[in-house]
């Protein structure tokens, strides 16, 4: 079987490294692939969201299996698309990934499928989001409704930073067009978690619960990246819990799209709060999330082309995941500045010594030059590795991470640390 890979970054590489390991596997292609994907398989410098030439792409080269990686190529239609030209493209189709494309979309399925989530309204016009700001004052969420990589969302402490906040998104247009409308929500208070499930349309099969890290710096401080480090399972969401927490917010949604004629086939994403008031939905992912999707993968012992499979033919109700006991737990090295501006070009070594022990270095904004592996993005790597437990996972990662050299870059040293303070009863 050939499988085509569509992006770049650390969940890609997860994916990449996940799906060679697969008997039934014979070639892995990558597009555009970085430095990390090339020890995978082979990178083929096509754009994730150019669709078109996607789709020559596994024309020309006869791929069996087309997995997306990003939100963009989803949102864009590459699954309409590669079905339509005949191939298995795992992801949900266009009108489908609206539920991360669009926030509005999402705050609307939701009240119709009676998932939980936080009070909002949405507004095209910055004069009455600011009015609306000033009635309700802060704290206060202000999203930017479209696609922004993860950085479109700001809680606002004041409402001086919220105004801002629209001004930004919608004046100054710092998301492009993903800010012609804003979502202006409540702001909930808790500890976030994320719940992954495959579905197929009608079936919905959860993997363990991950957490994140959005915050740049230590102490969940600054301002929100693409996630700096996550680990699974989150001992806010015991494995005993994820069939009553897919119950109550992935398959409802599931069922509301077929209901409307488009039944949501590949990953189901939500990221929840887990309140005093019960968990809430903040938002919807149409696949992967990175870097949770690297910790996932490492614990996932099934075949992961067999789980695809059954997505395509239905069959997820007959279908178990064969999951490992030990926790898992990946540590983002970013360049200095992310996720402002940053420099690009520096050196990275020491991966044989970082993995020497089990662990797995995955590359995310890399390249290859001069047979050298050089910095080429915000998110540079994402150090990742088991444990019996989450301290042991952390300290693998950690000390793994001790091994690699690259100037001018920095990570957060307390991913895990919400979920080893909430096992030892602190809350």
């Amino acid at each position: 079987m050939r499988v085509l890979i569509i992006g770049s970054g650390g969940r890609e590489h997860a994916l990449a490294w996940k799906l060679r390991q697969s008997p039934r596997v014979s070639e892995v292609l990558i597009a555009p692939g970085n430095g990390g994907t090339a020890l995978e398989g082979e990178n083929v410098p096509v754009d994730a969201g150019d669709i078109p030439a996607l789709v020559a792409l596994a024309r020309e080269r006869k791929v069996d299996l087309v997995v997306p990686g990003p939100e963009l190529p989803l949102t864009l239609g590459v699954v309409d698309a590669m079905r339509e030209a005949g191939f298995r493209c795992f992801g949900p189709s266009k009108w489908c990934a609206q539920v991360e494309g669009s926030k509005a979309f999402a705050k609307r399925l939701m009240e119709k499928a009676g998932v939980p989530t936080a009070s909002c309204r949405v507004f095209d016009r910055q004069d009455e989001a600011e009015a609306w700001i000033r009635q309700k004052g802060a704290p206060i969420v202000v999203k930017a409704d479209g696609l922004a990589a993860g950085k479109g969302v700001i809680v606002a402490k004041t409402e001086g930073e919220a105004l801002e906040a629209v001004a930004d998104i919608m004046g100054r247009r710092a998301f492009g067009e993903a800010g012609a409308h804003v979502v202006i929500e409540d702001f909930l208070e808790g500890e976030e978690v994320s719940l992954l499930a495959f579905c197929d349309g009608e079936t919905a099969l959860p993997l363990p619960s991950a957490q994140d890290h959005k915050a740049a710096y230590d102490g969940d401080t600054g301002p929100n990246t693409g996630g700096m480090g996550a680990y699974s399972p989150a001992p806010v969401l015991p494995d005993r819990d994820l069939e009553s927490m897919t119950d109550l917010v992935i398959r409802p949604v599931i069922r509301e799209m077929a209901r409307e004629g488009h039944p949501f086939t590949g990953i189901l994403y939500a990221g929840l709060m887990m309140t005093k008031d019960g968990p809430k939905v903040l938002e919807y992912n149409a696949r992967f999330g990175d870097p949770e999707c690297q910790p996932l993968l490492m614990r996932l012992e099934s075949d992961l082309v067999d789980i695809i499979e059954a997505c395509f033919d239905h069959r997820l109700k007959d279908t178990a995941l064969r999951i490992s006991p030990d926790s898992a737990l990946g540590v983002v090295v970013a360049a200095e500045g992310y996720p402002g501006s940053y420099p690009k070009g520096m050196e990275i070594s020491g991966f044989a010594e970082a993995e020497a022990n089990g662990a797995k270095v995955f590359q995310a904004g890399t390249a290859r030059k001069d047979g050298k592996i050089v910095a080429n993005g915000g998110r540079v790597l994402c150090v990742t590795a088991r444990g019996n437990d989450l301290a042991a996972a952390a300290g693998n990662a950690y000390a793994a991470l001790s091994h690699v050299r690259m100037e001018r870059s920095r990570y957060r040293s307390d991913i895990g640390q919400k979920g080893l303070r909430r096992t030892a009863g602190k809350k």
